[in-house]
């Protein structure tokens, strides 16, 4: 199970007695604060939940897939997330997780 944009907003609403409009405008602007402070080099810290951060992946030599051809892949910024403990228990300490199939 899997949950999108949508139900995250109703998740959202529904815990903190909010309206729809109210929640989805709450779960947009964390979204954006995070990725303008992602963007500016930081990182975003929730105690308990996890760490937002930023690395860079070296430029590196690959192969097309379909012709076989060597091709240089430029460097870039790569958005990363490291759960924090509070988290991790909280998921192991559930439901044994699912196989994908």
């Amino acid at each position: 199970m899997s949950m999108n944009k949508t139900e995250l907003v109703n998740a959202v609403a529904e815990k903190a007695s909010l309206k729809k409009v109210e929640a989805e405008a709450a779960v947009k602007a964390t979204m954006d604060a995070i990725s303008e402070e992602l963007s500016s080099g930081g990182t975003v810290t929730l105690i308990g939940f996890g760490t937002f951060t930023v690395l860079e992946r070296a430029a590196r030599n690959g192969k097309n897939p379909r012709t076989g051809e060597p091709l240089k892949i430029p460097a870039k910024n790569v958005p990363k997330f490291k759960p924090g403990k509070a988290l991790t228990e909280g998921v192991n300490s559930g439901k044994k997780a699912k196989k994908k199939k």
